[in-house]
Formats: C-alpha cells, structure tokens, sequence
C-alpha cells in the first residue's frame, strides 16, 4: 500500500473511531457530521468521500464492530478446543453476549441492528486475508461435523435472532431476570433448535 493509499486509510478510520466515540457518549441523534469532521480533525469534504451521511458511517461500525467480536469468539473458541457443535455455537454466543455486557455502549449502539443480516454482512465484507469469510467461519465452528447439519445459515438466523432479541433488556435491565439466570434456557433453546436441523444418519 503506497503513502497516498495509507493517509486515505488513516482519514477513514479516523473518522470511524470519532464517530463511534460520539455515538456511544452523546448519541446518534445528537451527533452532527460536523462534530465527526471538526472531532476528526479533517474537511467536511474528506467525511463525503468515504460515507454518503451519518447512517452510512453508522452502517459500517456496527458491521466493523460485529466483525471485531465474532473474530474474536471464534479465536477464542479455537484456544479452547471446545469440541461438539452444539458446545461451539453456545461457547461463540456466550463469547458475545459476555463481550456486549462488558461494553454496554457497544451494546447500546449495536442491539437495535443486532441481527443475522448484521452477522452476514460482517462475515463476508472481509477485506484482509486474516479475517474471517462466512463459509470459514461456518468451517471453524462445525468442523468435520459440517455435513452432518442442514440449511445452516438458517439454523445460524434463528439463533442469532432469538439471542439478539433477548440480550438487551437481560444485560441493561436484568429483565425479566438477570443473565446468569437466563443463560441455561437460551442454551437449552439453542440444543433445540440445532436438533432440528441435525442429518440424521
């Protein structure tokens, strides 16, 4: 990557981390691109070659950031050598519900969007070779067991779904109970769900 490639690199993400900064401290509502550029430290101009407007900027770090923390669980996953696909998936949805109760900013900037077409977008708009495209991401967790699941990114959608609609009010307000509590039934939800797409032999 030349000079000129490294200075627009640094001017995006620059305005990344600015705009993340001010989305989680003073809101996206109250969050002007103003206050990104002037934050930033670059022309109102530069903010236009790199987004269209505040929601796309938005868009792109709550992509970034799922990316950020399902690369980070499947690590960790693999660190563990955690065995079975059913324990894979719920040590991996453990791992991000446990990263979003620790940053409630993040959860708070993300929950809303917190979805499979999220987790899809972020799995597959990889632009580095170390990071993570879907079907690798698929191959890390099922391993050699891959085959003997169906419609995978559907029993994936309905999982990310149920966990995503679920964490929010359980992290934030311990509603309706608190999530050391809550964890054994979504577990005991996701065996079920798995179950059904399992290939029986």
């Amino acid at each position: 990557m030349g000079k000129v490639e490294l200075n627009k690199q640094e001017k995006e993400n620059r305005l990344l981390d600015t705009a993340f900064q001010l989305f989680t401290t003073k809101g996206m509502k109250k969050t002007s691109i103003s206050d990104i550029v002037n934050n930033a430290g670059v022309a109102k101009g530069t903010f236009y070659l790199y987004f269209k407007d505040k929601y796309d900027i938005a868009d792109k770090l709550i992509v970034t950031k799922t990316r950020e923390l399902c690369q980070q669980a499947a690590y960790r996953m693999l660190a563990a050598d955690i065995q079975g696909a059913e324990n894979r998936v719920i040590f991996i949805m453990d791992d991000l519900i446990n990263e979003l109760a620790q940053t409630p900013m993040l959860l708070n900037f993300i929950h809303k969007n917190l979805s499979w077409g999220i987790f899809r977008s972020a799995l597959t708009r990889a632009e580095e070779k170390q990071e993570l495209a879907s079907v690798e991401f698929f191959q890390r967790i099922f391993g050699e067991e891959i085959e003997h699941w169906k419609d995978l990114p559907v029993m994936l959608y309905i999982i990310i779904e149920m966990a995503g609609s679920t964490v929010h009010s359980i992290i934030l307000e311990n509603d309706p109970m608190t999530l050391e509590e809550f964890l054994p039934h979504l577990h005991s939800s996701v065996r079920s769900v798995m179950k059904n797409f399992q290939v029986l032999e």
